[in-house]
């Protein structure tokens, strides 16, 4: 395995790193300030869209989109580290066009849509145009276990009808956000997992209600949010099921691979941010007669923050570098080991800078405390902890029967 990034990726993360440095960080007040001044739920900051727009012009557009005529092109591997900058931010994704859950839909459509389905919804979602959101976790349910899922699709002649409560529909609160992929079952007595279908329901179907917004640990994410949904007798075309009835179990796993190399390379992004801003802090404060550089604790933090993040950080571009070779099946144990590790240790990073911030770390004049209620569901979405142990220990044991 050569992880040594190409002269071609080399370029992107200077181009990228630039940007940041440029237009991203300095307009990260800017942004919150305009949010505020607004029903943060009804209107887009305009200095989002004008930073898309310097994106576009720059290149630096769709990057995530691989071995695709719609994006850059780029592998696996040769998209985390650009992933891993943008996760810097809040909102670098976006800016991007890179940000969850966006991605994810984009590559379900290329992957399993019609090209109606291309025409209609994929290419606003490329321009940046609209937002979309991910209806599978239910509230009803343990949904860690993909095959509880109890929303209905039921055929009923040119059209589906969907029934069913989903919430942490993540991107469904934005103004913008003008389609769902939902999964739900379309038969109850095939197999277990090819009973679930996913289909495309655009956001002002009939019978479609926005219950609630649901915040993270006090955190709207305004203007993104994440919805609890009714679907109730939502009728829409035949056409619009993805792939084939009771694909739906095959689209998520095939959906979740790519997404959980982007998440952890956007986690070992915080992670490194969290560690600059303690690094910085630490050599202006002084306790107990020295700077808190120099107290031993916060030297045995620095060290340990630093051997984490290069860990994590070559397990996951060991797991991009086989699902570009040896497929996502074949990487699937790695996929489950980086979502267990990254998150895990960006919160153990995060927390120390919180304490070496002190009063100002638990505050909002620090991205820390946003960055930590962020990464903490981050354990739980695309599958929490024990459920990725679970398949790891059940790989590794495998090798003994």
């Amino acid at each position: 395995m050569n992880f040594d990034y190409s002269e071609k990726v080399k370029q992107l993360q200077k181009k990228v790193n630039d940007f940041m440095d440029e237009y991203i960080y300095p307009n990260e007040k800017v942004y919150h300030e305009q949010l505020d001044k607004n029903d943060p739920f009804s209107k887009i900051p305009p200095i989002m869209e004008e930073l898309k727009e310097k994106a576009k012009q720059a290149g630096l557009w769709n990057l995530f989109l691989p071995e695709s005529e719609y994006g850059a092109g780029l592998t696996n591997l040769e998209y985390a580290p650009l992933c891993e900058i943008m996760g810097r931010s809040a909102i670098a994704p976006e800016v991007f066009n890179c940000a969850a859950p966006d991605t994810g839909n984009m590559e379900v459509i290329v992957r399993y849509g019609t090209e109606e389905h291309k025409e209609k919804w994929l290419k606003p979602l490329l321009n940046g145009e609209i937002r979309s959101c991910f209806s599978m976790t239910e509230p009803d349910v343990a949904s860690s276990d993909a095959t509880n899922i109890q929303a209905s699709i039921i055929r009923d002649g040119d059209e589906y009808v969907i029934n069913g409560t989903k919430w942490w529909s993540s991107g469904a609160g934005d103004p913008r956000c003008k389609i769902a992929i939902v999964m739900g079952k379309n038969d109850p007595n095939a197999p277990s997992h090819e009973q679930q279908s996913m289909i495309l329901v655009p956001l002002d179907t009939p019978g479609v209600k926005i219950k609630r917004l649901l915040p993270v640990f006090g955190y709207d994410h305004a203007p993104h949010g994440h919805a609890e949904i009714e679907y109730n007798n939502v009728r829409v075309p035949a056409s619009n099921i993805l792939w084939g009835e009771g694909k739906g179990f095959a689209i998520a796993q095939g959906r979740l691979g790519p997404g959980r190399i982007h998440h952890c390379m956007r986690t070992i992004g915080a992670a490194e941010r969290a560690l600059e801003e303690m690094c910085k802090r630490v050599q202006s404060r002084v306790a107990f007669g020295k700077k808190l550089a120099d107290q031993g604790v916060i030297q045995d933090w620095i060290a340990e923050a630093r051997i984490d993040i290069e860990q994590a950080r070559l397990l996951t571009l060991k797991a991009a570098y086989m699902m570009d070779t040896v497929g996502n099946k074949e990487a699937k144990g790695e996929i489950a080991m980086i979502k267990v590790i990254a998150p895990n240790m960006a919160l153990k990073i995060i927390d120390r800078a919180i304490q070496a911030f002190g009063a100002a770390g638990v505050s909002e004049d620090t991205p820390l405390a946003a960055s930590w209620a962020n990464i903490r569901t981050l354990r739980l979405a695309d599958g929490p902890d024990e459920v990725h142990k679970r398949a790891i220990a059940r790989y590794e044991l495998k090798k003994y029967r």
